[in-house]
């Protein structure tokens, strides 16, 4: 996936905001939150992949997106990017393929002939992914007081 300027004539005037809410008001599964999540993630992941290619820009992958879209969720919400993400639909991999979706029919972002919406599904537990960096292990049980004579 890439972002793209891929648009028809009735699309060419739209912002990304106006063209999300044609999106959210036609699919109401996800809200706009949703979509605009997926586009700053995809950024994120673009430079992150960028870094390691030493800045040459290449085509992103659906499981990259979705590995990207994970960091970058952990890294702007912490413990509440499980939670965050849900309260926008994206609960599985497969959201994510269903929002990037979206937008490429919307004309927001661009695709090769090998993409597929499939190209998303079961790559991994969300819910555990997010969760996984602020796992708190349980704590060892507590310590038996030590019983010493009192002083007389």
């Amino acid at each position: 996936m890439s972002r793209g300027e891929h648009h028809d004539h009735d699309r060419e005037h739209l912002s990304f905001q106006e063209a999300v809410a044609q999106i959210a008001q036609h699919d109401p599964r996800y809200p706009a939150e949703a979509y605009f999540f997926v586009r700053d993630g995809l950024d994120d992941t673009v430079k992150r992949l960028k870094k390691g290619a030493r800045g040459v820009m290449r085509h992103v992958t659906g499981k990259e997106l979705s590995e990207g879209l994970c960091a970058f969720a952990i890294e702007e919400y912490g413990p509440m990017a499980r939670f965050t993400l849900a309260a926008w639909g994206l609960h599985r991999t497969e959201d994510f393929g269903e929002v990037v979706f979206k937008l490429i029919e919307a004309g927001r972002l661009g695709k090769t002939e090998n993409d597929r919406k499939e190209d998303f599904a079961g790559l991994f537990d969300l819910a555990a992914e997010l969760s996984a960096p602020f796992a708190v292990e349980e704590p060892p049980p507590p310590m038996r007081p030590i019983h010493r004579p009192r002083p007389q």
